[in-house]
């Protein structure tokens, strides 16, 4: 039996990293079949596990409604999503539960389970209704690729409130993970968007992730909403599939498919959209790819860190990962959904951008070049190409140039930047395509001025603008290691002057130098030789 379930009381410190009121925790100890009932604090909809060992260990929950109805058993240890950041260790966390308003849970473990606690989600309201997509705010923007854009519901519609803690990052999509949120089935169209929200204050609030975990879930309605921020149309870096999360999108079916088939409209809507994804990447939606399996998160997989391993471009969950995700029931429908998915890809156009430099200096510029050719191997000649750039604080991106393909489908354009850019490039027309972000990294412009003497006087500017340069003196005809002097001095204002004591008479070099900081890359000058009488 469980040991005595402890009601905890987060501290305002702790209360405030858990989201406030939404998230609270009770430790449940020890497990060994099935528990007693145990009364939660207030009224939940969500529910998670946690615990610490053994890692195969099979733990059912259900939850009890007001009514004092108890719902089905499901699964509450699933295992396999990759969070942000690095993983907890030592404690396992099983995927949230959807309940529905109730007030106590039960558990039974197929063995004895130490140290379980649960962490449960209350009620969020969230802004959408019981309304169809297309009465929904969709999100933007709208691409024809592949099947066309199937309409995909903006995050606005559940996420009121809901701010990721981080930044998005974007790596690539090279295939697409299937999965199964293992929530109950049976919801309504308007318990979906408080599903998602209570989904994402879970991620967040209790694994500590930066945003939801998917990029995409589906509903049983056939409703296609999006889930982590950062763009439809950017290969957003999701935590959805470890060790494979920067080459990967990830679709959720919202719902426990172990031993149910989704909904027509559903499987339909999951065909659409990876149709869509993957031709607005440019890569096909049949046969496999090869992928690196991330060192850091190896531990979700039966590869070893750092193998190339070969998946397919539309996989299971459990394909990658040690994991029954996307369920049984589901996971035996991918090869028909692989067929029909491949029908409504068609063939795409693959858009690549590449700087000739990834390193420039602010006032300098680079060549940002690349192809449109379809999959078939045909170019696309005489078609407009935006360049983009990605603000400081993300999406959506801005067009700053156009350009168009010559007969080969090869472009190229002159660019310059004063800090450090994310730049892609876009094809908007069908077949829509987008390249990769691409970061060009752009140096402080640094100038010195030498006046010989002892001390030295260095007068220099540096563009654009930073706190404080590092003058370093080395001997003629060095400008690394170990500097025989040097000083830290204000450039705040774009200008800088300083003094530099020279130990003896003798020929010397200068460097200016610039911290790498959010904006810029490190900054360097051209070194100074100096001769001292």
């Amino acid at each position: 039996m469980a040991g005595a379930a402890t009601l905890v009381q987060p501290s305002a410190g702790l209360a405030a990293a858990l989201g406030g009121n939404s998230v609270f925790s009770q430790t449940l100890g020890t497990l060994s079949g099935l528990s007693a009932s145990v009364r939660a604090k207030r009224p939940f909809v969500l529910v998670g596990i946690a615990w610490s060992a053994p890692a195969e260990a099979q733990i059912e929950l259900r939850a009890q409604a007001p009514s004092g109805h108890w719902s089905p058993w499901v699964s509450a240890s699933a295992l396999g999503h990759d969070g942000d950041g690095q993983p907890s260790v030592g404690t396992r966390f099983g995927e949230p539960v959807w309940t529905g308003t109730a007030t106590a849970v039960q558990l039974r473990s197929d063995r004895l389970v130490k140290d379980v606690r649960l962490h449960f989600v209350a009620g969020v309201s969230a802004p959408a209704t019981a309304r169809g997509a297309a009465a929904l705010p969709l999100a933007q923007p709208v691409l024809e690729a592949g099947p066309g854009q199937p309409p995909i519901i903006s995050r606005s519609a559940w996420g009121r409130g809901a701010r990721p803690r981080h930044l998005p990052t974007y790596g690539s999509v090279k295939l697409a993970f299937v999965h199964h949120t293992v929530n109950p089935n049976g919801y309504s169209a308007a318990q979906v968007p408080g599903m998602l929200r209570a989904i994402f204050d879970y991620h967040v609030h209790v694994r500590g992730w930066w945003d939801i975990g998917y990029n995409f879930v589906v509903d049983a309605f056939g409703r296609i909403w999006e889930a982590r921020a950062g763009g439809i149309d950017m290969a957003v870096v999701g935590a959805q599939a470890g060790a494979y999360n920067t080459g990967s999108t990830g679709v959720a079916m919202l719902g426990d498919f172990m031993n149910t088939v989704p909904s027509p409209a559903a499987g339909q809507a999951l065909s659409e959209l990876i149709a869509w994804k993957l031709s607005l990447h440019g890569v096909p939606a049949t046969g496999r790819v090869t992928v690196v399996v991330d060192p850091p998160d190896a531990f979700y997989t039966r590869f070893r860190p750092g193998a190339h391993v070969s998946l397919p471009r539309v996989a299971g969950h459990r394909d990658g990962d040690l994991t029954d995700c996307p369920g049984n029931a589901l996971y035996a429908r991918l090869p028909a959904l692989r067929s029909r998915i491949s029908a409504l890809a068609g063939t795409p156009a693959h858009l690549t951008a590449a700087p000739a430099s990834t390193l420039i200096v602010a006032g300098a510029t680079a060549t940002l070049s690349g192809t449109l050719i379809l999959l078939s191997g045909q170019p696309l000649p005489g078609e407009p190409i935006e360049l983009q750039e990605l603000g400081r604080t993300g999406p959506p991106a801005s067009t700053f140039a156009t350009v168009t393909t010559d007969g080969n489908g090869f472009w190229s354009q002159t660019v310059g930047f004063t800090q450090t850019t994310l730049v892609r490039s876009l094809h908007r027309p069908a077949p829509a395509s987008v390249s990769d972000w691409v970061e060009v990294a752009v140096a402080p412009a640094i100038t010195v001025n030498v006046q010989a003497g002892s001390p030295l006087l260095i007068t220099g500017t540096v563009f654009p603008a930073k706190p404080s340069v590092t003058l370093a003196l080395y001997p003629a005809g060095t400008s690394t290691g170990k500097p025989i002097a040097k000083t830290r001095v204000s450039a705040s204002t774009g200008s800088f002057t300083a003094q530099l004591n020279v130990p003896w008479p003798g020929d010397y070099t200068v460097l200016a130098r610039t911290a790498a900081d959010s904006t810029n890359a490190a900054g360097a000058s051209a070194p100074v030789p100096v001769t001292v009488s």
